[in-house]
């Protein structure tokens, strides 16, 4: 059994604790009477609680912040007796609070703030876009958007510079792709950053070009920094709103809590104060860039005063994306054989990084794409592992695990090492994956059922704003493997689709377990938080297709309902 495998016992009826905290005048320790008192019970639909050995139940009683009953209704409302308020769940379902454990958080509140690209349909559409938009755009301002991607356009290519240049000659324009590793940039942009045929390409960045040498205006992971300094610096106030906006965003879809991944170290006070201040809703577990690790080593784990904000990890990033053609491969792509990606991170800078995190017990979160890019991580990891043998259930984290030789799959659970997996990618990236990889190399992509069955467990994330972010269609990539069209062919491996129990929890006790939050989140049993997430249908039972027509009609974080749909 891998060192990192979580064990859960049965749980009984905790009828004691919700008879302490049930009547009037019993409050529980440290609390005062009044808030003490009101014991509310959730009821009328089905409960999955997702505990072994007890997965349903018919009501589930909560004091404050925290679950003190869970089983028969009939027990539990006459156990608490008086001091009850029932919230009728009317035939909807509820479970452990669904927690998305690899996201964006400020990105996914700036996508609803700025140029959304996510529903453009072909080139021609876009470049309409972006002339629309320049006709409002001041003298000289950056037009900036995100979102677009090419693999379904009839064009069939990316946009380039020349698309742009004749609706925006004066104006640079920005426009990132969906995945976030690759953007495209007019003449007058590239132009004002100094990019010319011969600026060369940076470390870990690539400036695409034509037969002639000329820049095409896709930039490449690293390469995006060299216009970065047009797009200016987001002020206070429009961080303060992203993040807002972001939690009722999320909360409306159903999360409870999200693994913040890449947050700028800066932004950490404010994330904390926004939660206490109640306007961050959900809980947010932090995973730092790099440039933080020396504070958080000194600091140690960060709590905020609601404990709803946690900072204890680092991301990093070995390589790019697969639809750019930035992650690294083993081999080259089958469809650009000029190209094996890109490697963002070398080994001499990050030994010293893993080191120096193992040493402190900081979690370290990897971005990890292509083949050769999640070798090289295990490598790296397990290297680092056998320097600090002393070091033991750390929960290092493989953050997206998409391409790996098969050989690699068995690894994982070896070594202790959490792949953190996006199931909407799968059902994206398997459009276009054949081509960039060819149908061997699909052996090991998106292998969710053979790493479960070699003994680990998968924390399951969206990656927002890269995908949209909804707990339904992420369900429904993982128990369906097919496209949210339905289509599916060989290709797509069907068989490394999971079960739905499974799928429960790669978004309840699974991230639990990879934010070392198991004891407290993931499970609907006496003691644990109250964190629910209600949906209109049985997500466990209906028709797979169904699945992306549930609606979400409660948010509950620490007992307080945070979404109301009723």
């Amino acid at each position: 059994m891998p060192r990192f495998a979580a064990k859960y016992a049965l749980f009984a009826l905790a009828l004691p604790a919700l008879a302490a905290c049930g009547g009037r005048d019993a409050p529980s320790a440290g609390a005062a009477p009044e808030e003490a008192a009101k014991v509310v019970i959730f009821t009328g639909g089905p409960i999955y609680t997702g505990v072994e050995g007890a997965p349903t139940a018919e009501a589930v009683a909560v004091a404050g912040s925290e679950i003190v009953a869970v089983g028969d209704r009939a027990l539990v409302e006459d156990a608490a007796g008086d001091a009850v308020e029932l919230v009728e769940l009317d035939g909807a379902a509820l479970y452990p609070g669904f927690t998305d454990a690899h996201a964006h958080l400020l990105g996914i509140g700036m996508r609803e703030l700025t140029l959304n690209l996510e529903e453009v349909g072909s080139i021609a559409e876009l470049v309409s876009i972006i002339e629309a938009n320049v006709q409002h755009a001041g003298e000289g301002e950056t037009v900036y958007g995100r979102g677009w991607i090419e693999t379904g356009w009839p064009e069939g290519r990316m946009p380039t510079r020349d698309d742009l240049d004749p609706v925006s000659p004066d104006n640079p324009v920005l426009l990132t792709r969906a995945d976030g590793h690759a953007l495209v940039a007019n003449s007058a942009a590239l132009g004002a950053a100094g990019i010319d045929g011969e600026t060369p390409d940076p470390d870990g960045g690539k400036i695409e070009r034509d037969e002639t040498g000329r820049a095409t205006g896709i930039l490449i992971d690293k390469a995006q920094g060299l216009v970065r300094g047009l797009l200016g610096e987001t002020s206070e106030a429009k961080k303060r709103e992203g993040y807002a906006k972001a939690s009722a965003v999320y909360t409306s879809y159903g999360w409870t809590g999200v693994h913040a991944m890449s947050v700028d170290p800066a932004n950490v006070d404010m994330m904390e104060a926004l939660s206490d201040e109640g306007v961050l809703k959900l809980r947010s577990y932090n995973a730092i860039d790099r440039e933080g690790l020396p504070a958080l080593i000194e600091s140690g784990p960060r709590i905020n005063e609601n404990g709803h904000v946690v900072t204890r990890a680092i991301k990093l990033y070995m390589d790019g994306a697969l639809g750019s053609r930035g992650a690294a491969l083993m081999e080259p792509y089958s469809d650009r054989p000029d190209t094996s990606g890109l490697l963002l991170m070398q080994k001499d800078e990050a030994m010293p990084i893993l080191n120096d995190a193992l040493e402190a017990g900081v979690q370290v979160c990897t971005h990890a794409i292509g083949d050769r890019g999640n070798k090289l991580m295990l490598d790296w990891y397990e290297e680092a592992f056998a320097a600090h043998p002393d070091k033991t259930d750390m929960r290092w984290r493989d953050e997206h695990t998409q391409i790996l030789r098969t050989e690699d799959i068995p690894r994982f659970a070896e070594l202790g090492v959490i792949p953190s997996m996006e199931p909407s990618h799968a059902i994206g990236d398997l459009y276009f994956a054949v081509d960039r990889l060819g149908p061997d190399r699909l052996d090991g992509a998106y292998a969710w059922r053979a790493l479960i069955d070699a003994g680990s467990i998968i924390a399951g994330g969206s990656d927002a704003p890269v995908e949209r972010g909804d707990p339904r269609i992420e369900f429904y990539a993982a128990v369906a493997r097919r496209g949210i069209d339905g289509y599916q062919d060989e290709n797509w491996r069907p068989d490394q689709a999971v079960t739905r129990e499974e799928a429960l929890k790669m978004f309840t006790i699974w991230p639990a377990y990879a934010a070392f939050q198991e004891d407290m989140l993931g499970t609907i049993e006496p003691g644990k938080k109250a964190d629910f997430t209600v949906f209109s249908k049985d997500i466990m039972t209906i028709p797979e297709k169904e699945i992306l027509t549930v609606e979400p009609v409660m948010t509950v974080v620490d007992g307080e309902i945070v979404f109301d749909g009723r």
